[in-house]
């Protein structure tokens, strides 16, 4: 298989989420919800609260797999926005081949959401809040780069370090 999304391992679930190995064992995967959809859905692992002003990240209790010539974006799904006022706060998530294979996070994904609306979010368990998409990528040759070290694939700045 090319690309795959699989479940973080049940010791990264309990450290990161929660030691319920019921609640691991149930939830679904990424899924495209049509034939001719672009983006794989995301589902709440459980039910969530967003309150206005408010920003909350989530564990997806995901990981994905896919080739080194192309990326995982992530999007809020479009009614939200729309109807609700809530976005990612990072506008799109970006998710790198290599970070599959990251021996801090086994390659955990977490999506942040804020809600700028003047209502409380509410998320049920089990409803898809975001979106992921596979596209690939150019690059501009041959270049000499680090290897991926923790969350980031980059060093950070100083002031992101808490230095």
């Amino acid at each position: 298989m090319d690309r795959y999304f699989q479940k973080i391992s049940f010791e990264q679930f309990k450290k990161e989420i929660k030691d319920d190995k019921e609640l691991y064992e149930e939830y679904k995967l990424p899924k495209r919800s049509t034939k001719y959809s672009a983006g794989y859905d995301f589902y709440a692992l459980e039910d969530l609260e967003i309150a206005p002003g408010e920003i909350k990240k989530i564990p997806t209790g995901y990981r994905a797999k896919f080739k080194n010539d192309e990326v995982l974006m992530i999007f809020v799904r479009s009614s939200m926005g729309f109807k609700y006022n809530v976005r990612l706060t990072n506008q799109v998530g970006i998710i790198d081949a290599d970070y599959f294979d990251n021996k801090e996070t086994n390659g955990h994904m977490y999506v942040s959401l804020q809600n700028e609306g003047n209502k409380v979010y509410k998320i049920k368990k089990g409803e898809a809040y975001a979106q992921g998409l596979f596209l690939k990528y150019l690059t501009c040759g041959e270049e000499v780069l680090n290897e991926r070290e923790g969350w980031t694939g980059s060093p950070l700045r100083k002031e992101d370090n808490n230095e």
